[in-house]
């Protein structure tokens, strides 16, 4: 499976972004996906997914095979690279990721 994240970009604290991501095949057959970010000298820590609620809203259109991920009100500490990842039949593919920086 291929990912192809974008949607990231500069933003103003407060601000929000969509980041798509596209995926090589259709995504109603992969079994989990989820987002992903790493910030500077931080690890690779999830943010939202499949199942998995938190401050930012992660949903899929399985017609398009897209997922995505709707940033709202974003702090300068939310900035980082954002990663799509999809765990499919026991197997694990990352995009290449989208960097998002939310200024003050």
């Amino acid at each position: 499976v291929q990912l192809q994240a974008s949607g990231g970009g500069l933003v103003r604290a407060g601000g929000s972004l969509t980041l798509s991501c596209v995926a090589s095949k259709s995504t109603a057959d992969i079994n989990y996906m989820a987002w992903y970010r790493q910030s500077p000298g931080k690890g690779r820590e999830l943010v939202a997914g499949d199942a998995v609620r938190g401050p930012f809203t992660f949903s899929r259109d399985n017609a398009k095979n897209i997922a995505y991920l709707h940033l709202t009100d974003l702090k300068p500490e939310d900035s980082g690279v954002y990663y799509c990842y999809a765990c499919d039949r026991g197997a694990d593919y990352w995009g290449k990721g989208t960097l998002v920086t939310v200024s003050s």
